[in-house]
């Protein structure tokens, strides 16, 4: 353990590394507790609370899923006007975003007859040769 900590403390790459995987984390589990809403983890019954917890992942996996959709339609209308957008710039736009969001709001179900257009994963408009992947 002792060894790990050093190598830690002598690497500021490192060190950069492991803050930065761990915003991703928080701003995950602080997006994750801000759409949970319905269902209070007050009984000890851990089924239930297993319940909960795996339903909240389902729906912040579903927005996060959705909201992506949306980024990537809007990079692509971009795209198209003649903007130039950068595999950088993209990995500076997290998913969690969360204004489109009315937790009891109205909404709306006269669409649900309209079929989705497919789903399209990749930006082919954009180089992402030069950005280096985390492991």
């Amino acid at each position: 353990m002792s060894c790990i900590m050093l190598r830690y403390l002598a690497n500021p790459a490192l060190r950069a590394r492991v803050t930065a995987a761990t915003d991703k984390v928080e701003s995950y589990n602080g997006f994750a507790k801000w759409l949970r809403f319905g269902g209070v983890l007050a009984d000890n019954d851990p089924e239930e609370q297993e319940k909960l917890i795996k339903f909240n992942t389902l729906l912040a996996n579903l927005v996060v899923f959705h909201n992506a959709l949306d980024i990537s339609d809007i990079v692509r209308q971009l795209v198209t006007e003649g903007w130039q957008i950068t595999a950088d710039q993209l990995g500076q736009i997290a998913p969690y975003l969360r204004a489109h969001i009315s937790h009891f709001g109205a909404y709306a179900t006269d669409d649900l007859h309209r079929r989705p257009d497919p789903f399209d994963p990749l930006l082919k408009e954009i180089d992402f040769t030069d950005i280096e992947l985390a492991a």
